[in-house]
């Protein structure tokens, strides 16, 4: 999913993922209401009313009109039917479980220990070692074979450990060694 959509989704949910402003959505659909009656039908302040008519301002689902000092807010129903029409596809639905939270530790880790495109360290944590050298696996080729020059050549780019690094990578079934060229594991 592109970032800007998962992020106009995630605005659009995170704007109606509050009870108040839902409750508000509600009144202003009926027709538009002032900040001061919005709190009093609310029971609520009215810096808290004008904060969550802020939230839904910026996801685009209410409208201000200006009346002297005195503003009036009501449902944006053809923006928010555009919207859900627009981000509430199938497709986008779907990509929203592409980035799992895992996905999100993956990158947290390879930001940890990498500086650039070089490995700090090699980590101690099997969870954390094994994102490292997936990483790793991906600067090979599937359809390659590589002496163990090559896969040095490529490993050292990265980290001077080379030895170890390759050992791991054979031992987590992400390469292959037979004869003392190696292949990229089918399973990735």
């Amino acid at each position: 999913m592109q970032e800007d959509t998962r992020a106009l989704l995630l605005l659009f949910f995170r704007a109606l993922a509050d009870e108040t402003r839902l409750r508000m959505i509600g009144l202003l659909a009926t027709h538009e209401r002032s900040v001061e009656e919005l709190a009093t039908l609310l029971d609520l302040r009215m810096p808290t009313i004008s904060h969550h008519l802020a939230k839904l301002r910026e996801a685009g689902l209410v409208t201000m009109r200006r009346d002297g000092n005195t503003h009036h807010y009501a449902l944006d129903s053809e923006h928010l039917h555009a919207r859900s029409r627009e981000l509430l596809t199938p497709a986008t639905t779907r990509a929203l479980a592409e980035d799992t939270p895992g996905e999100a530790w993956e990158r947290k880790i390879i930001h940890d220990f990498f500086e650039g495109e070089r490995l700090k360290e090699i980590p101690a944590s099997r969870k954390k070692r094994d994102v490292i050298l997936r990483w790793f696996a991906q600067h090979f080729a599937a359809d390659e074979a590589y002496t163990e020059a090559q896969v040095n050549g490529i490993l050292g780019r990265h980290h001077d450990d080379v030895a170890t690094l390759r050992r791991e990578m054979v031992g987590a079934h992400l390469l292959r060694r037979e004869g003392g060229i190696y292949h990229l594991a089918e399973l990735l």
